[in-house]
């Protein structure tokens, strides 16, 4: 079974190495899809020796466009049987993947997401676990799907589904909006337990309170949207 990550990359040249060492140890045939988002930090430097590697793909914006735009960059070029969003950073535990796509294989589902909320969270603050409730309440009541984790990163789709879904995300409105458009497809999300460990902006986080506005609106315009 071959699997593509798609991995967003933005200034994330302290810890991106320790990443894809971390994902290659993963059991599977592997394509590694690492898009920069116009990175000023020395992370080019390392995406330069990583195109050289089997099964990597090196692809750049030249000009920082977002998280979404860097994940809409790399959905094309995915052609694994799965294909998983992984961020550059050490929040999330790769180790955790076999888990979240073991659906995907068995075929009891064509999106899989990694519950934070089902698993282990060090780190959360306050305000951002009660935003992050307040997006799969909203999930749920819009449109008919209980999820736990709407906002998590850890996102696994079967690659058909993926490339057939129109986005037109930029920034972390990746997640509502593709949550979205799935469940209106009528396709089911399993949720798997995952573990998390959170940064803080000094750390290096980039999403904040306007994203959680962002994201509510993204719900309702794709509910209601034909």
């Amino acid at each position: 079974m071959r699997l593509s990550l798609i991995i967003p990359i933005y200034n994330e040249a302290e810890l991106l190495e320790q990443v894809l060492e971390r994902v290659r140890k993963l059991p599977y045939e592997l394509q590694l899809v690492l898009v920069d988002d116009f990175s000023t930090d020395g992370t080019r430097k390392i995406l330069k020796d990583e195109e050289q590697k089997p099964d990597t793909l090196v692809l750049y914006h030249d000009r920082n466009q977002g998280k979404g735009a860097a994940i809409r960059t790399g959905i094309p070029h995915a052609d694994g049987e799965i294909v998983i969003v992984q961020d550059a950073d050490l929040e999330y535990n790769p180790m955790d993947i076999p888990a979240v796509i073991q659906p995907i294989i068995d075929g009891r589902c064509n999106c899989a997401y990694g519950s934070r909320f089902l698993g282990s969270i060090k780190r959360m603050r306050l305000p951002n676990w009660v935003a992050n409730h307040l997006l799969a309440w909203s999930v749920s009541l819009l449109y008919g799907q209980r999820i736990t984790d709407e906002a998590t990163a850890y996102k696994a789709f079967r690659r058909e589904l993926i490339q057939s879904i129109p986005l037109q995300c930029q920034r972390f409105e990746f997640c509502p909006e593709v949550t979205a458009k799935v469940l209106k497809r009528k396709e089911r999300i399993i949720e798997t337990p995952v573990q998390f460990n959170a940064r803080n902006f000094e750390e290096g986080k980039k999403i904040g309170w306007p994203d959680f506005f962002v994201a509510i609106w993204t719900l309702l315009k794709c509910r209601f949207k034909d």
